[in-house]
């Protein structure tokens, strides 16, 4: 019996591990296209900027900034950027602040 119980504690832990992967993996697909979609055109596809005076990721000032100062640029927007509060969730835009992290490697 306390093997069965082993067991089955194992395959209900490789389950949600499973659902945990393939989740944040979609979640990194949704981020990349939403990404493309409202952001590529002025940030470029890679992040590097240069568009309408927008900043490179990858940049000392922008790594420094924290995923709360992004969170907040992308909400209430900066300069030329409009905000996306109401257009995107708050899980896009979370989505969005790790993508952006991806880019700025």
């Amino acid at each position: 019996m306390k093997n069965v119980s082993l067991r089955m504690g194992l395959v209900t832990l490789l389950a949600f591990g499973l659902m945990a992967v393939c989740s944040s993996s979609a979640v990194a697909q949704d981020a990349a296209a939403t990404y493309k979609a409202k952001c590529a055109m002025c940030h470029g596809p890679d992040g590097k900027g240069g568009k309408m005076g927008t900043r490179d990721f990858a940049s000392p000032e922008v790594k420094a900034e924290t995923d709360a100062q992004l969170t907040d640029i992308i909400t209430k927007g900066k300069g030329k950027m409009p905000p996306y509060t109401g257009k995107l969730s708050d899980a896009d835009i979370k989505g969005l602040v790790a993508y952006i992290r991806t880019l700025a490697k």
